[in-house]
């Protein structure tokens, strides 16, 4: 790993509590960890403490491809969609697409 990958990854896990396996052991983020689950408010705080230490404009970033449900409008959420039917299209969004997005000076992915 570079020294870049390892700050990003020690800024997730600084940022994003790990999950417990089925032992009730807790389990830290790792790079290719789907960011999905995590708790909105610390995925949104690392993220923005990502772009400040990085310097990383997300503004290209389409979110809806990671969280679709949260960008379909309302009105086919209501009638339309399911939401495992939305959510199973998605791709994941891990912290290796930010290690080699800082790397890189800009974000890489959709």
């Amino acid at each position: 790993m570079t020294t870049i990958t390892d700050e990003v990854l020690s800024l997730f896990r600084e940022e994003i509590p790990g999950y417990l396996d089925s032992h009730w052991k807790e389990v830290p983020l790792e790079l290719d960890s789907d960011l999905f689950d995590c708790p909105r408010d610390d995925l949104e705080d690392a993220i923005r403490k990502y772009k400040e230490r990085f310097y990383i404009d997300l503004d290209s970033l389409n979110w809806s491809l990671y969280f679709p449900w949260e960008h379909t409008p309302r009105f086919q959420r209501w009638f339309k969609l399911k939401r495992d039917n939305v959510e199973s299209s998605r791709l994941p969004l891990t912290v290796r697409m930010f290690a080699e997005s800082a790397e890189a000076g800009k974000w890489l992915f959709g």
